[in-house]
């Protein structure tokens, strides 16, 4: 029980890591969630819940939506994350 905890710690970890990374760039451009998402065509709710950890997963697709909606490139934000979470950073043990 104590190693699926872990787990999950880390995958939330993971993934509020990945929305301040996404909302870093968000507020530096400027916009509000509204203007992006609509900008990336997806809805206020999943940008929103990206940017504050509270999603399960986070699909390839959607991914690629934010980074267009941000206009950087997708390596850009996983580069980010790796610098950020370590080069050794595993959801498993």
């Amino acid at each position: 029980m104590q190693d699926a905890q872990k787990i999950i710690s880390k995958k939330q970890y993971f993934i509020k890591t990945l929305g301040n990374i996404i909302k870093k760039y968000r507020l530096q451009q400027g916009k509000t969630i509204y203007k992006i998402s609509a900008e990336a065509s997806i809805s206020k709710a999943t940008w929103r819940e990206v940017e504050l950890g509270l999603c399960n997963d986070v699909t390839l697709s959607t991914l690629y939506k934010i980074s267009d909606g941000l206009e950087i490139p997708l390596d850009k934000i996983f580069f980010e994350l790796i610098n950020i979470l370590g080069n050794d950073f595993s959801l498993t043990d």
